[in-house]
């Protein structure tokens, strides 16, 4: 793993300022709560495609990007209204046209293959962390990151992203690892 990738994994267990530059991969886009119908075949495309990859390149951690459609606060809003990219990263070096084959050599899996998109985008200046423990228990690690956005002047500039270090069907809080990162600007 290159320095880039590592540095893209890898936060403080308290809010710190990074800066990210572009970073490719699949990813598929879709609305609905995390563990629901849409998002766990989301999920089972993104893995069959990637999956599919020639040589398949070791595959980086599932990470989402989450982002609501209302005027409430995203965490008083319904989960089912949830609208999320997930997103699987590749090599920055990866041959984009790889992945069109890959999506027709996993046609035949009946996975919903024609969703999985390949995708630049770059972040930019963010703050981040990683948050230990339970996903439901996030809030206290976004309202210490809030706090840290606060003293050095930063707002929000983009979508809240997740980076799941460890499997997302564990259960043992103690071995729950997420990375919570927050594009900032200054105003």
């Amino acid at each position: 793993m290159d320095d880039a990738m590592r540095q893209w994994y890898t936060a403080a267990d308290k809010p710190e300022l990074v800066t990210f530059g572009p970073v490719q991969g699949l990813t598929v886009t879709g609305v609905g709560e995390p563990g629901g119908t849409e998002y766990t075949a989301a999920v089972q495309a993104l893995y069959t495609v990637a999956g599919a990859l020639p040589s398949s390149p070791h595959l980086a951690p599932l990470e989402g990007r989450w982002w609501v459609e209302d005027s409430r606060p995203p965490l008083q809003v319904p989960r089912a209204e949830w609208r999320w990219h997930l997103f699987l990263r590749l090599p920055d070096e990866f041959d984009p046209a790889l992945v069109d084959q890959a999506r027709e050599n996993a046609r035949p899996s009946g996975a919903a293959v024609d969703k999985v998109q390949m995708v630049t985008f770059t972040e930019g200046l963010c703050v981040q962390m990683t948050h230990h423990g339970h996903y439901a228990d996030e809030p206290a690690s976004l309202a210490l990151m809030d706090e840290y956005m606060t003293q050095e002047g930063l707002v929000h500039a983009g979508l809240h992203h997740e980076i799941y270090l460890s499997d997302v069907h564990e259960t043992d809080p103690a071995r729950m690892h997420t990375i919570l990162r927050h594009p900032v600007r200054r105003p």
